[in-house]
């Protein structure tokens, strides 16, 4: 896979994505296409980026794509679902990685705590299928840092754009496609 480097994803991370597709993590389809789609996000995160947090991680796309991607990172996955963080945990640790972190929260704990300094904000904040844009969106721009980046799964280029430009407008944000995701930058 070009999109993320030869050696991502590794063949235990291949096998850890399709025992959480087993369990219904997320839905049936080729583990080879949602790791290529993981990967868009990786192309769109970019280098230097030292705090990622993937919302609603769930089965670990593309958390744990991004995460072996970026082995110098922190990497925070967070659900509130107790049954998709135990297998995460589970599935960090066999993996054997010391840079990520599996949260069992709302993310709108953490975004309190980030507000409330707290918590320190991120660089990346990454999303595939957590909730409706304004809602992702606005939660989002709580967890970013200064000069940050937001990169969230998109449908197919032709069913239009489903970012309105006055919620663009009052978030302060810019925004463009970048393949299978949009990525969200402060203006």
């Amino acid at each position: 896979m070009t999109a993320i480097g030869p050696d991502v994803p590794t063949s235990e991370l291949v096998e850890t994505l399709r025992q959480a597709q087993r369990f219904g993590f997320f839905g049936p389809g080729s583990i080879e296409r949602a790791i290529e789609h993981a990967g868009a996000f990786v192309d769109a995160i970019g280098p230097e980026r030292h705090r990622i947090v993937d919302l609603g991680s769930g089965g670990g796309l593309p958390g744990l794509v991004v995460a072996e991607a970026y082995p110098a990172a922190s990497v925070l996955l967070i659900d509130r679902r107790e049954k998709r963080t135990d297998f995460l945990r589970r599935a960090v640790s066999r993996l054997g990685w010391s840079n990520t972190t599996v949260r069992t929260d709302d993310v709108e704990v953490l975004a309190r705590e980030v507000e409330a300094r707290r918590t320190a904000a991120f660089d990346v904040v990454t999303a595939r299928g957590f909730g409706p844009p304004e809602a992702t969106l606005s939660l989002a721009c709580r967890l970013l840092a200064d000069g940050g980046r937001i990169v969230i799964s998109e449908p197919p280029a032709d069913v239009g754009d489903r970012w309105e430009v006055e919620l663009l407008d009052r978030l302060g944000l810019r925004s463009r496609r970048h393949g299978a995701v949009r990525v969200f930058e402060r203006r």
